[in-house]
């Protein structure tokens, strides 16, 4: 197979204002010229932080694609340390701060990082860089009605404060689908200005949060909330970050008539349905299983939708009593409903673990196993965002289908490895057109991630030819060991960098 025709086959897989006050006494003299009150000087509190990230390509996991950069404002906080959001430093290969005045460069390194929380913490030995800095205090519990200054940084290195107040507070999904984390609503007019992907709010002059979205059309921004800020540093303090709790459950509100009826509960009832149970999860070991309907949480009631009462914030959703108000190893009791019968059980919360299908991959190596021209991966959300922006409708059922039912997966497999395509090849005719489908089996061997792949194919059949089968197909395919041999090392010649990646 000549280059040209590779470099072909090869691209079918990449899938306010101030208001001054007069006097109305009649001085004996001229009044002297009042100054104006200063802002706060802020611009040694604040830093740039300036990334390059380079992400891999889904639909050939052995190269990456073209480096891309961002750049936001970063709080300075106690240890001039750099406070700023994950979506900053995924996948980052260069991390630089910048003073307000453009004036001076350091390179930073990641201490802390939370992509579920959207928070990262940097830090820098350049002592020349730090010696200016005047650190940001953290302030009280913001709440409903408070309100909060957004800090940007014009390239003239002028400070700009935006005023707002919040609106309301909830646990909402902000970096990663799925990750709920208790967040303000603020209604401000911002400004455009530089280094705006990520910036500071203040509460009276301290760190109140980060903000991390902005929408324009409605002037509402989202800033991720104190207690979230405080609790992540507090973990990462020691130098070692754990992360936040998890009870390890997917639930659905209880709030449609006939399902509650069909589960047998009053009109009355509040309480939250367990859809499903993360293995090895907090929940699991507190024996809590899919069907039950836990009423309440750690002494709050919690109702048909799925929220509670807080005395501060006001309505919640029930994620934050443990994502939130709670720290690694704390015990939470619990309260639930399983077959019309009353039951109470705690729960000691423990990280979230790691789903059947990894919800993301930042820092990761994409794991496959090219054998002979087929493509062979291991299934991950953004892989499965690769199939487009409307990828929940438009990515295969078969694929999706550990992402939504897990546990129809897990006693058989640890990790979802599939044919993700096919290198038309001599070792490959006739099976041109396979992609997507999941592998079960491998020489007879059960494949539960990419390593027990790579194992089976080690183990050649006495006649050469290995035999692969799908979940989706009764009949397996055969792949000749001696032509697969000999078509990877002329895929190494002609462009693909490896072969494999299972670590």
């Amino acid at each position: 197979m000549n280059s040209r025709l590779l470099t072909l086959l090869l691209g079918t897989l990449a899938l306010a204002s101030c208001e001054q006050r007069e006097t109305t006494a009649t001085p004996k003299a001229p009044p002297a010229p009042v100054a104006d009150i200063p802002a706060p000087d802020l611009t040694h509190s604040v830093v740039r932080v300036n990334t390059t990230y380079q992400r891999w390509n889904p639909g050939q996991p052995w190269e990456k694609l073209d480096p891309r950069q961002r750049r936001s404002l970063g709080a300075v906080i106690t240890g001039n340390k750099v406070l700023t959001t994950a979506e900053m430093v995924a996948d980052s290969t260069f991390i630089e701060l910048e003073s307000t005045d453009g004036r001076k460069l350091t390179p930073a390194t990641v201490e802390a990082v939370d992509y579920e929380a959207n928070l990262a913490l940097l830090t820098t030995d350049d002592e020349e860089f730090t010696e200016d800095l005047e650190p940001l205090e953290l302030a009280d519990i913001t709440k409903p009605g408070d309100a909060l200054d957004i800090i940007q940084i014009e390239d003239s290195g002028i400070p700009l404060l935006t005023h707002g107040l919040i609106q309301s507070v909830d646990v909402t999904s902000d970096f990663l689908p799925g990750q709920y984390f208790l967040t303000y609503e603020l209604k401000a007019s911002m400004q455009t200005a530089a280094s705006s992907f990520t910036l500071p709010a203040l509460h009276e002059g301290k760190l109140a949060g980060l903000l991390t979205s902005y929408s324009s059309s409605d002037q509402l921004s989202d800033i991720t909330a104190t207690e979230i800020v405080r609790n992540f540093l507090h973990d990462a303090a020691d130098g070692h970050y754990d992360g936040f709790p998890s009870l390890g459950i997917a639930t659905a509100p209880l709030d449609d008539p006939k399902f509650r009826g069909w589960l047998g509960l009053e009109p009355k009832d509040g309480g939250i349905y367990v859809s499903s149970v993360l293995k090895g999860g907090a929940a699991e070991e507190a024996g809590i299983q899919k069907g039950d309907v836990i009423t309440s949480i750690d002494g709050h009631e919690v109702d048909q939708t799925g929220y509670f009462l807080h005395p501060v914030y006001g309505r919640l959703f029930w994620s934050h009593l443990v994502r939130g108000a709670k720290a690694l190893g704390s015990t939470v009791p619990l309260k639930l409903v399983r077959d019309g019968e009353p039951m109470e059980v705690n729960a000691t919360l423990t990280l979230r673990g790691e789903p059947l299908v990894p919800t993301e991959t930042f820092g990761q190596d994409p794991k496959f196993l090219i054998k002979g021209g087929l493509v062979f991966q291991e299934l991950t959300r953004p892989l499965l965002k690769s199939f487009g922006k409307d990828w929940m409708e438009t990515a295969p059922l078969n694929l999706l289908a550990p992402l939504e039912s897990p546990e129809e997966f897990e006693e058989r497999m640890d990790r979802v490895v599939f044919l993700a395509g096919v290198i038309p090849t001599p070792a490959t005719i006739g099976y041109e057109s396979l992609r997507n489908l999941i592998v079960h089996e491998v020489n007879g061997q059960p494949v539960r991630d990419i390593k027990t792949l790579s194992a089976a194919f080690d183990q050649v059949p006495a006649d050469g030819l290995h035999s692969i089968r799908f979940e989706e197909e009764d009949f397996p395919i055969e792949l000749d060991e001696n032509v697969a041999t000999l078509v990877d090392g002329q895929l190494l010649q002609r462009g693909i960098s490896r072969l494999s990646r299972l670590e």
